[in-house]
């Protein structure tokens, strides 16, 4: 007999549909041959899911068996083809009704006893089926709540081949899946800005960089914060959009790294990657692209403390996703894009020993050390880089307090009303915040006066300016006047965004 089962293939972090057709053949010598572009794990799945058919007291006829994946130019790889080819392999040999899995599309690893274990990347196959307007979506229990976020599709969770045997030839019925959203501290973050203490010109940094989406470097020595600080940054910015919630989810969801239990990752991700990571570890690869840390980064916080220990190589990836907001890996079998929209934060000491320019602890390193260190992070890196910020060590007047008086809350209040003010200003366009501002749009957004005009050729000529950083100095001051709550750029706007490029003052000191 023949048999069509539905199910999908994963391309980046979106699928495509997959029909998995079963001929078989009851005359000639009994053989299993599988054809389409099928990888390791989906060549093997032949042993696991005969095994597990035998062991649920499911037989097969001896038989020519012809498996086709189409269509059959695109690579399928992974395990989630195994609950479709057992239920195919059925319905091929007239042990299940032609019609019981029409409509379906399924997925799930199997295990040699029939228990349907998850997959990842179950979320962006949901969405296929419902754009498919598939009847309905057959996953494992622990990945049901996941699919179950896509709105207008039916999801059935199967604990294994028995019983999903059961549901589609009608001897079991099931209820679909209710998408429940987590109660909000499963969401929690359990740091504040009140635990910072001290620091206030930094977490002024912090509140500009959150409300115009600017990038940032903290510089100082061991212990004045900067960790601290970077780690806190998700719980001012917005609460995620349902869909860049999902967009995450489906990031998580195809590297297999989502929270078990979880269905939609509801905060912005903070990732955190150690200065010895390569560069396919930064920015995705294999020789199936799988996504990379700026990826997993996605609408949330790439935090890279130590900045000149990470390898050249690696830090020079990062000019393509900070100017593009993706990241495209190009390999011999495939070329794909993920989505790599992040804020930058990052972190340096001044010098190697780390105690250049503290009051408090003489430095050891020789002027050569101090620039041989700087000069390992690029100037193109350094311009992406919107806020270049001292963070010195704390004094005990500022240890001594119980806690700061600049919370989490308030400076988030500051940074939706901000927001509110960019979004307002798209007038219909898609909303952007202060940090993507370019060409004719900015020019009309970031008018001077002739008094401003005046303040900025000055700054540009004394401290040696290249364009991108004087365009970084209008998009920063921009975002000052909005937390302010000014139409106009004044002056005042203007030095304190020059005052925040910490860096391109040092190099003329």
């Amino acid at each position: 007999g023949l048999a069509k089962v539905s199910t999908a293939a994963l391309l980046g972090i979106d699928a495509f549909s997959v029909d998995l057709e079963v001929d078989l053949a009851r005359r000639g010598m009994p053989a299993f041959t599988m054809v389409g572009l099928a990888e390791g794990a989906v060549r093997e799945s032949k042993e696991r899911v005969l095994a597990a058919l035998k062991n649920c007291g499911l037989k097969l006829p001896p038989a020519r068996i012809t498996v086709n994946l189409a269509p059959a130019d695109m690579r399928k790889e992974g395990s989630a083809y195994d609950l479709p080819l057992a239920l195919g392999l059925l319905a091929a040999a007239d042990a299940l009704p032609p019609e019981a899995l029409a409509g379906f599309f399924m997925a799930g690893e199997l295990s040699l006893t029939g228990e349907l274990k998850p997959v990842p990347g179950v979320l962006p196959l949901a969405v296929r089926a419902a754009e498919e307007g598939a009847r309905g979506l057959l996953a494992p229990e622990a990945n049901a709540g996941e699919a179950a976020v896509v709105k207008g599709l039916p999801v059935y969770a199967l604990s294994g081949l028995a019983q999903a045997v059961r549901f589609v030839t009608g001897e079991e019925s099931l209820s679909p899946v209710e998408y429940a959203p987590p109660p909000p501290e499963a969401e929690g973050i359990d740091v504040d800005f009140s635990e910072v203490k001290g620091q206030e010109h930094a977490k002024r940094a912090v509140e500009i960089a959150a409300a115009g989406g600017h990038n940032l470097l903290f510089m100082g020595p061991p212990g004045s914060g900067k960790t601290m600080l970077a780690q806190r940054i998700p719980t001012v910015l917005p609460p995620l959009r349902f869909d860049e919630a999902l967009e995450v989810t489906k990031i998580y969801s195809v590297s297999g790294k989502l929270p078990r239990g979880r269905s939609l990752l509801g905060t912005r991700p903070f990732r955190s990657p150690h200065h010895t990571i390569s560069d396919a570890g930064l920015i995705g690869g294999g020789s199936y692209p799988r996504p990379g840390e700026v990826s997993m980064a996605h609408k949330g916080v790439l935090f890279l403390d130590e900045l000149p220990e990470f390898k050249k190589t690696v830090l020079e990836v990062l000019r393509q996703p900070l100017e593009d907001g993706e990241v495209t890996i190009a390999r011999a079998a495939v070329s794909l894009s993920y989505p790599a929209d992040f804020m930058l934060v990052a972190a340096l000491n001044p010098c190697p020993c780390g105690y250049h320019g503290d009051e408090r602890r003489s430095c050891t390193c020789t002027p050569q050390a101090v620039t041989r260190y700087r000069s390992r992070i690029s100037g193109p890196l350094l311009d992406r880089i919107d806020l270049q910020v001292e963070v010195p060590a704390v004094p005990y007047k500022d240890l001594k307090e119980a806690a700061s008086p600049i919370s989490s809350a308030a400076m988030l209040g500051r940074v939706l009303a901000a927001r509110d003010r960019q979004t307002a200003r798209c007038a219909g366009m898609r909303p952007h915040t202060n940090s993507e501002l370019s060409g004719a749009r900015m020019a009309e957004v970031c008018a001077l006066s002739e008094e401003g005009h005046r303040f900025l050729e000055s700054a540009v000529r004394r401290l040696g300016l290249s364009a991108r950083a004087h365009t970084r100095i209008l998009r920063i001051a921009r975002t000052i006047a909005d937390l302010d709550g000014d139409d106009d750029l004044s002056v005042e706007h203007l030095a304190e965004a020059v005052n925040l490029r910490n860096l391109d003052r040092e190099q003329t000191v």
